[in-house]
């Protein structure tokens, strides 16, 4: 997880700026939920293959898309540029 203490700061538009940190709030809590949904899978001692588990992995999947968008907005408000090396 990136520390936004480390972003570099810039001059923001003040509604960009407040979007972000809508973003981050909202990916810190993905990943709470994604913690709590993974505990489910784990503790799970039923038969294997069924429809319920996969239903439940499906939703941590999207849990991980849902964040990885916001960070893509976070990204794309922060001028585009990857955080990862080309």
């Amino acid at each position: 997880m990136t520390n936004r203490a480390e972003e570099p700061q810039r001059d923001r538009d003040p509604v960009a700026a407040r979007l972000i940190e809508q973003c981050h709030q909202q990916r810190e809590s993905i990943e709470t939920v994604k913690g709590e949904v993974s505990a489910i899978m784990t503790g799970y001692e039923g038969p294997t293959g069924t429809e319920a588990m996969a239903n439940v992995l499906l939703a941590f999947r999207h849990l991980e898309d849902a964040r990885m968008r916001l960070g893509k907005a976070i990204q794309a408000l922060d001028g585009g540029t990857s955080c990862y090396p080309r």
